[in-house]
């Protein structure tokens, strides 16, 4: 029997398309206090600002690692996912918006902008990990009115905050851009041919 997969992951969106890439897994998600780390790295960066981008990929890298190894002790032998992602916009840093007056105001910051979505996958085995992989894209979103953004927190709903950007690309969130430039499944959340591959190399999947 190939070792199982474990999803340490709370996220829909993530689930989603590891069922429709057809894997078998669990989900399990992991509770740490994601804070601490991204106050380690921003600290970092307040120490070298020109590189911003750096150290939001090392954040987002080591959340992921946190995940998965929060996890792991609970599925011996298992393979634990662990992901994340940061966004960077004018070198600020979003987080998940808390409600959806906060999620307002967070698209009215990234209107207009182009910003880096940073998407960070691993996996840990037996409480190591033996595999990680990051990539970045950027998107550009349109200049909308207030009233076009109404609608679309309206029409969106609550599933809206459970994106670091408050956007969907499986859902109403393409309306909200001019242009893309970047992996579809890293802005969903789970970087998925990297993955493939690596499962592939260790017989999880078929060659």
């Amino acid at each position: 029997m190939p070792p199982s997969l474990v999803l340490a992951s709370a996220s829909s969106a993530r689930a989603l398309v590891l069922e429709r890439a057809g894997l078998t897994f669990k989900r399990d998600p992991a509770d740490i206090d994601e804070s601490i780390i991204k106050r380690h790295y921003q600290d970092q960066e307040k120490d070298a600002p020109n590189l911003a981008l750096n150290h939001a990929e090392a954040a987002a890298q080591a959340l992921a690692n946190a995940k998965a190894l929060a996890i792991s002790p609970r599925h011996p032998t298992a393979q634990v996912i662990g992901a994340d992602q940061m966004l960077v916009c004018n070198g600020r840093w979003f987080d998940k918006p808390a409600d959806l007056s906060e999620a307002r105001e967070h698209l009215k910051a990234l209107r207009g902008q182009t910003h880096e979505l940073i998407s960070a996958i691993c996996i840990a085995v037996n409480d190591k990990i033996v595999w990680q992989h990051v990539e970045s894209t950027q998107l550009t979103m349109l200049s909308f009115s207030d009233a076009f953004l109404e609608t679309y927190l309206e029409r969106s709903g609550s599933e809206v905050l459970e994106s670091v950007g408050v956007y969907r690309l499986e859902g109403l969130g393409p309306q909200l851009f001019s242009e893309i430039d970047g992996n579809y499944f890293a802005i969903l959340g789970l970087p998925l041919l990297p993955l493939l591959s690596y499962l592939r190399d260790i017989g999880v999947i078929d060659q």
